[in-house]
């Protein structure tokens, strides 16, 4: 989804747009139902970065800010697999696939999300899922390297 689209979506949160470029190199910034995302970055990482944060709206408890600890570090994992879910999915790397998609750049660009943010996702899968997971009649390979196989029934 782009950022317009997230934002018409969860019209219900305050997401505002500011300066947090002198803010430890934060991004963006979920608290109680308000989240800031940096207004000095690209619109498709907005986009991404709008996700993550509706990621720990609808899965995070308390402050994680300090990632040392193991609770919050899994709670930060769960808000980035939300979003990965949420802007391409295994559906998603299957239509880039049907789309035409043969590299990583085409695929995140008919998904409409950074190179980086399409790399973690597929890493979180890889890791979720192991060496490959079935979609439909289709089988996603994580390992050695990212490719959609069709399963036609000859």
């Amino acid at each position: 989804m782009t950022y317009e689209e997230l934002q018409i979506q969860h019209e219900h949160l305050n997401i505002i747009e500011m300066d947090l470029s002198g803010v430890n190199g934060l991004k963006g910034l979920y608290v109680d139902g308000n989240i800031a995302v940096d207004e000095n970055i690209p619109e498709k990482e907005k986009a991404c970065i709008l996700a993550e944060e509706l990621g720990h709206y609808y899965t995070t408890t308390g402050n994680i800010l300090d990632q040392s600890k193991a609770e919050n570090r899994k709670q930060e994992y769960h808000a980035r697999l939300w979003a990965y879910n949420k802007q391409i999915g295994l559906t998603g790397i299957v239509d880039a696939f049907r789309s035409g998609c043969r590299n990583r750049h085409e695929a995140a660009e008919y998904l409409g999300v950074t190179e980086e943010f399409l790399m973690d996702a597929l890493e979180a899968y890889r890791k979720k899922y192991g060496i490959c997971t079935t979609v439909e009649n289709y089988i996603i390979y994580f390992e050695p390297c990212i490719g959609v196989m069709e399963i036609t029934s000859d």
